[in-house]
């Protein structure tokens, strides 16, 4: 495995350790901070980080789009507005599953088209060879 794969695969699980799996308020200070999972679109299709896979980034794809967090809840605006980052192939897997997203190959992303909390079976096995 080469640095750089080691390093995507560091980078993704401390971001993973970051991120949450929805919107949640943090209420240990008695404030509602809320944060939004990392999910982006690509060609139609909504993927979701998955962190503690070992990947490697192949060819550029396109561009991914990271709508706005609304974590403010009820009637609020909010200003942030979408940003787009640079999608890539993941080796031996279809876009249609699973892409890399960053602005480079070195921070890039793994992310993955999935609904639900069942992963598709060769995502699993990724996950299973760490």
């Amino acid at each position: 495995m080469s640095w750089s794969e080691r390093s995507a695969g560091a980078l993704l699980a401390a971001a993973m350790v970051m991120t949450v799996t929805g919107c949640a308020a943090d209420s240990s200070n008695g404030e509602g901070e809320a944060s939004c999972a990392f999910e982006v679109t690509y060609q139609g299709r909504t993927y979701r980080n998955v962190a503690n896979v070992d990947y490697t980034v192949t060819d550029k794809l396109g561009t991914a789009i990271q709508p706005p967090c609304d974590d403010v809840g009820g009637d609020e605006q909010t200003e942030e507005k979408e940003t787009r980052e640079t999608a890539y192939a993941v080796k031996g897997l279809p876009p249609e599953t699973a892409l890399a997203v960053g602005s480079s190959p070195d921070d890039a992303v793994f992310v993955v088209a999935y609904s639900g909390s069942t992963l598709p079976p060769e995502i699993q096995k990724l996950i299973d060879r760490t």
